[in-house]
């Protein structure tokens, strides 16, 4: 089980309810509910094309890597050090990184992944009223289902997977609740199979077990890093790429990875990868741009090329275990 060693670095405090200010120097109103040492922010009436991390002040704060990303967080896989954090305890929404416990829930489920299921109405986006190119009635197997789910975050696909689980979504849903719980994501709650909902709500640190857990099942680690796939929907073949460009990249080696976007959770990213002789878990949330967790992660990349040599060790302040 992964034990995360974190190097101590908190959010702004603020009472529930009230005006606070941030670190831009800005004001906007929000609910924050606190656990100890972690931040989850609740509500927030400030603009609406903000996301919830905008909103509670976490992005401003100044790192020493310069990341565009409001959250992050870099763990030695192996040794558990933690060697960068920023705000890694602040509970977000987490996007389509919700579909790492989907494609965990699929894979240890030890269903028939050539078993055919179809595209129904009640796949349909009606949280964010998203489009998909797979039509309705479009028959895949279970695996190419969970193949689109992870490679290219195709929605359908993922609540598909869900509503043909046996039970049902509701089923799906309490699984992956039950699952978070056993692996000691004590900051992760599940409403949906997707990540459309911004109530699917995690933190880096939590984030970082489901990636160290899923790395250790071999189809989660081949689908989420295949570059491309096709999928015949009626009388046409559609093509789908990897939804994250570093899978093609040949100077990177990456395990396990899920992107990640809705308006609330900004851009978000998680993966597996080696890097200076280290086996690294990163997590990025809330970052701007489209590409801008791409380059966060090769800021991140760089930077520990450049301060941890082989055999090097982060220093440590506290250690958070998991049972």
């Amino acid at each position: 089980m992964l034990a995360v060693v974190t190097a101590g670095q908190h959010t702004q405090a603020a009472e529930p309810g009230v005006v606070a200010k941030n670190y831009a120097g800005t004001t906007v109103k929000a609910s924050i509910r606190f656990a100890g040492t972690k931040t989850s922010v609740v509500g927030a009436t400030a603009v609406a094309a903000l996301s919830v991390a905008n909103q509670s002040g976490l992005e401003p704060r100044v790192d020493p890597l310069k990341l565009k990303s409001s959250v992050a967080l870099v763990i030695d896989q192996d040794t558990h050090e933690v060697l960068f954090s920023k705000n890694d305890e602040a509970i977000l929404p987490i996007a389509s990184l919700t579909k790492l416990m989907t494609g965990l829930i699929i894979n240890d489920a030890d269903l028939n992944m050539s078993e055919k299921i179809v595209i129904t109405r009640a796949d349909v986006d009606r949280i964010k009223g998203s489009s998909s190119r797979l039509r309705l009635g479009t028959k895949l197997t279970r695996g190419q289902a969970l193949h689109l789910s992870l490679m290219s975050s195709e929605n359908r696909a993922a609540h598909a997977l869900a509503r043909t689980f046996p039970g049902g979504e509701v089923a799906f849903v309490a699984n992956m609740n039950a699952k978070a719980s056993l692996l000691g994501m004590t900051d992760t709650k599940y409403v949906e199979p997707t990540g459309l909902s911004s109530q699917n709500k995690s933190s880096a640190r939590d984030l970082a077990i489901l990636v160290s857990v899923a790395h250790d099942r071999p189809l989660l680690r081949e689908l989420s890093t295949a570059e491309s796939a096709s999928v015949r929907s009626g009388r046409r073949r559609i093509e789908y790429r990897n939804s994250n460009s570093l899978v093609r990249s040949d100077d990177w080696n990456i395990g396990l990875q899920k992107t990640g976007y809705i308006r609330e959770a900004g851009r978000c990213l998680v993966m597996q990868t080696s890097v200076a002789g280290r086996n690294l878990i990163m997590v990025f949330l809330d970052s701007k741009g489209k590409y801008t967790r791409v380059a966060d992660a090769r800021r991140a990349r760089r930077w520990v090329e450049a301060t941890f040599p082989i055999g090097g060790h982060a220093a440590t302040v506290a250690k958070r275990s998991q049972s």
